[in-house]
């Protein structure tokens, strides 16, 4: 039996299918749209397996120690819960005892129970408090388990031991030494990144002229495409969502510093669109017979890009400010895999169109997203710095995601709901699309040529 590392709605025990169909059956059929509900529904997987959710943490770099600080947490959250319900059971029984006495009149002999059971009631209380405090902590540690990655998943440290699989197209071939993007933009006088600094600060760009023009291109032919080719629904979401979004689709608690936020507001700037655009079914039950539901959006994504200080310090690679047409799915779970693998050929065809040459790589499971349970990164050619470059990354979350969002759908004929798969990938990024027709497209003279497939969009029109 070939089985899938799911996240935590399936027990993932070869040979026993029976066990399997128990667990997804028992989980899909409650329907949690609470973050408590949520978390628990985690906390129950994640202690019914917890070898399981161990084993594949560790495949993904996760601190053993996470694991163990929950099962130890776990372990007193049941004990407290124990002493809590063994108290109440007292204090019942010895309630309609004490109603005895006085319908008696042996009000004597229901005193001293009287005062014990306030002695009762008063630790009750204090457990209460206390189980409330652990239950938070389980919340925390619950919330920052990444979801398991799939069986095909490669193992590995990082990014070294990503495996290549395909590549496309012919790695141009210059008369001349290739230059990188940033000296060809700023000698055209398209880039310009001191006005950009002293604006804004480092990692910040401004285009001007054609540049400009190039990203508004760039923007309107994936949208096009997508749209008109793929069958996605176009959405503009807002750049601002609140902290249950970003928790829905894994961006917190786990990355809070890379991302801004507002001061004096319960608002985050987006890092990309997936987070509004996946949370717009959010707490919501989908007609299956809608499935899947494809929806493509341009915003711009901000990021701190807190780990990354001293790299890509030059041009438009790593900025905090840049551009994306992304691509959202919402799909059932047993076609959520040929959707990856279609999602993937929808942003493979913008650079087939484009004609940049690009190879295709499944992430390892260590350097695997928090929230995916497999990644294909595309990777673009860039002559300028003699090397591929990540340009999109399609993932699929399986049912990760819908949980925490509280995403369901039910199918025709069914009375109980089940968790949708989301699944979303860069459909492109603008910036790094910008850059490398910039290099791959470079001429001799310092000018860049334009890819036949833009040059509907710079017909003059007024």
């Amino acid at each position: 039996m070939n089985t899938r590392c799911v996240s935590p709605e399936a027990v993932i025990k070869a040979g026993e299918p029976a066990s399997i169909r128990r667990i997804l059956n028992d989980f899909h059929s409650n329907p949690f749209h609470s973050p408590t509900c949520i978390v628990m529904l985690e906390l129950r997987f994640v202690r019914e397996n917890l070898d399981l959710v161990r084993s594949k943490s560790l495949l993904r770099g996760v601190d053993p120690q996470l694991i163990d600080r929950f099962a130890e947490t776990d372990r007193r959250r049941l004990a407290t819960l124990a002493e809590v319900e063994g108290l109440k059971n007292q204090r019942n029984t010895v309630s309609k005892t004490i109603a005895g006495f006085k319908q008696s009149g042996r009000n004597d002999e229901a005193e001293p129970l009287i005062v014990e059971m306030r002695a009762v009631s008063d630790r009750i209380k204090e457990l209460d408090v206390v189980l409330a405090g652990i239950e938070e902590e389980l919340q925390d540690i619950v919330m920052s388990i990444p979801n398991l990655c799939d069986d095909s998943v490669p193992q590995g440290r990082d990014e070294q031991d990503n495996i290549e699989i395909k590549r496309w197209g012919e790695i141009p071939t210059f008369a001349f030494p290739p230059r990188p993007h940033w000296e060809i933009g700023e000698q055209l006088g398209i880039l310009d990144f001191d006005t950009a600094s002293r604006l804004a600060g480092a990692r910040f760009s401004l285009l001007k002229g054609f540049g400009s023009r190039l990203s508004r291109a760039l923007v309107n032919f994936f949208l096009d495409l997508h749209t008109q080719r793929h069958g996605y629904t176009e959405v503009l979401p807002p750049f601002m969502v609140n902290s249950k979004a970003m928790t829905g689709t894994g961006q917190l608690p786990k990355f809070k510093e890379d991302l801004f936020k507002l001061e004096g507001w319960d608002l985050w700037l987006i890092p990309t669109a997936e987070v509004p655009v996946t949370n717009i079914h959010a707490g919501e039950t989908i007609d299956g017979a809608e499935l899947p539901l494809k929806y493509t959006a341009y915003t711009p994504c901000f990021r701190s890009e807190a780990g990354s200080y001293g790299k890509d310090t030059r041009g438009l690679i790593r900025q905090h400010q840049f551009e994306k047409v992304e691509l959202v799915k919402f799909t059932a779970p047993e076609t959520s895999w040929e959707e990856l693998e279609s999602l993937l050929a929808d942003a493979e065809a913008a650079l087939q169109l484009l004609e940049l040459p690009y190879r295709v790589i499944t992430l390892c499971t260590g350097d695997l997203g928090f929230s995916a349970a497999k990644t294909y990164d595309i990777e673009v050619w860039l002559p300028g710095q003699n090397c591929y470059r990540e340009i999109s990354s399609c993932s699929n979350f399986l049912d990760f995601q819908a949980r925490r969002a509280g995403i369901r759908y039910r199918a025709k004929g069914e009375k109980k709901s089940r968790l949708v798969h989301t699944l979303n990938g860069s459909g492109l990024a603008v910036g790094r699309t910008l850059l490398a027709i910039l290099e791959n497209y470079q001429q001799a003279d310092g000018t860049v040529r334009l890819p036949s497939v833009l040059e509907p969009y710079f017909n003059t029109r007024f």
